[in-house]
């Protein structure tokens, strides 16, 4: 028997163990699921869509599915990850029963899109209410408002599915237009909305824009009728700077904070801007940002034909090495606009305040990695409901993130990290005493988060 050179131990595997589960971790989100009152609520809902004799309920096959895109998953086969642990995750459909629901939900789109929107604003709203002083909307008001973000993205068609389109980045595939909750520094964040477009779908469609406000806010817990009112704040890059999109936020009372081009005419009016008028900037950290000024140039323009109260804040800045100017930049500065109605606060503070909007391209990603980066069915219909399936596990991530790791750095951990460093936690399953336990790797570097997190799940209310 030659000694062996490897610097690993040598093992003999084989596929005989028993009672062992991987992805053991996942009991976070089945239990965040349960205390928000998840999968009761996508049963009720879908109730109408449970044939009778039916062995399998829907809501139970959809939350299934949004675990296994949570935990990495791509397409609907990946269930089987949960189907294979019939003591953690119950009874889990075979494959041609879920392919059927979903040909079932696709034929009556709109209906089973509603429904399950209804379920998810139900279930966030019992998630923020036990969330309490970390929940996104703990104190808000007109100079802190809860934050909602509007950005469209690009997904890749590898074949030839329904209303894949050209891109304007010479792909092939989608456009939706996507709306999450920011949750802050300290936190993620969730989605509130999503709007499967084709490519070839403008940026800056205002209709489309509306319409994504529109569910956003109604997916938010509490309802703020039509007129909502400066506690809520739309947060949108260029493609939001349309007339009829501020016209229709202005009339709704909403706060607004909407990257906007400028006009020839209106780089010409910062030539009559005196140099005293333009005020540091400020970066992510609040503190003074060398070679960047902000200044108001509201009142040089004529804006009467946008909604009253609408002011213009621009920023120059020295451009990066290597960053090439556009026309519209001034004097060798990069120039660069946002428009908002809101009255108070210096303008460095607003001004950061709208950069923030790149964590919304911090959710975009973390959706890509649970399910967004490739529509896998062939429908435009099925598809809308492969999108639903996104939104439902990115909210139970970011719900079980606020609710098990209000304290901890896991808070903010994207999903790659999440799954890493807690979901693919291992363990064991042993009975005793007529009692199923779930004996977790004592090893695994996570493992005291995993189990901190559980105990304090446990320690909330039951959803009512």
């Amino acid at each position: 028997m030659s000694k062996s050179t490897s610097p690993y131990p040598q093992l003999s595997a084989s596929g005989t163990g028993t009672n062992v589960v991987s992805h053991a971790g996942t009991v976070l989100l089945l239990r965040t699921a349960e205390k928000t009152g998840l999968a009761a609520t996508l049963s009720t809902e879908l109730a109408g869509f449970r044939k009778p004799l039916a062995r399998h309920d829907p809501g139970k096959i959809l939350l299934d599915l949004a675990i296994s895109l949570a935990i990495g998953g791509d397409c609907l086969a990946d269930i089987d990850q949960l189907r294979a642990h019939p003591n953690i995750f119950g009874s889990v459909a075979s494959d041609p029963t879920v392919s059927r629901l979903i040909s079932a939900l696709a034929a009556d789109a709109d209906t089973a899109l509603a429904a399950i929107g209804r379920a998810r604003a139900t279930a966030g709203s019992h998630a923020w209410t036990a969330a309490g002083p970390a929940a996104p909307d703990h104190d808000i008001d007109g100079q802190h408002p809860l934050i909602v973000d509007i950005d469209a993205t690009l997904v890749t068609a590898h074949s030839d599915e329904e209303s894949a389109a050209p891109t304007f980045k010479r792909g092939f595939g989608f456009h939706p237009l996507c709306a999450f909750v920011d949750h802050g520094t300290d936190g993620t964040g969730e989605p509130v909305a999503m709007l499967l477009r084709p490519g070839n779908s403008g940026s800056n469609t205002a209709s489309d824009h509306i319409t994504v406000v529109q569910d956003a806010l109604a997916q938010l817990p509490s309802d703020p009728a039509y007129r909502v009112g400066k506690k809520v704040l739309v947060r949108i890059d260029g493609a939001g700077g349309t007339h009829a999109l501020i016209e229709y936020l202005t009339k709704r009372r909403l706060s607004y904070s909407v990257g906007f081009s400028l006009t020839d005419t209106m780089t010409a009016a910062l030539d009559l801007v005196p140099k005293e008028a333009w005020t540091p900037a400020y970066d992510s950290d609040g503190q003074v940002r060398d070679g960047a000024w902000v200044t108001e140039i509201t009142d040089l323009l004529d804006l009467s034909t946008w909604p009253n109260g609408m002011r213009i804040i621009v920023r120059k800045e020295r451009p990066h090495p290597g960053a090439q100017l556009r026309f519209t930049d001034r004097d060798g500065l990069r120039v660069t606009a946002f428009v908002t109605n809101t009255r108070r606060g210096q303008l460095p503070d607003l001004e950061v305040r709208h950069r923030r909007r790149a964590r919304c391209e911090d959710r975009i990603r973390a959706s890509k990695t649970t399910g967004l980066q490739n529509l896998p069915l062939h429908g435009f219909d099925q598809n809308r409901i492969w999108l639903a399936l996104v939104q439902l596990a990115c909210e139970l991530t970011a719900w079980m993130q606020m609710l098990a790791f209000t304290e901890v750095p896991a808070r903010r951990w994207e999903p790659k990290r999440l799954r890493l460093r807690v979901l693919s936690i291992a363990g064991k399953i042993a009975r005793h005493a007529r009692r199923v336990r779930l004996r977790l790797a004592a090893t695994a570097p996570g493992v005291d988060v995993l189990v901190a997190g559980l105990n304090r799940l446990a320690a909330l209310p039951a959803s009512v």
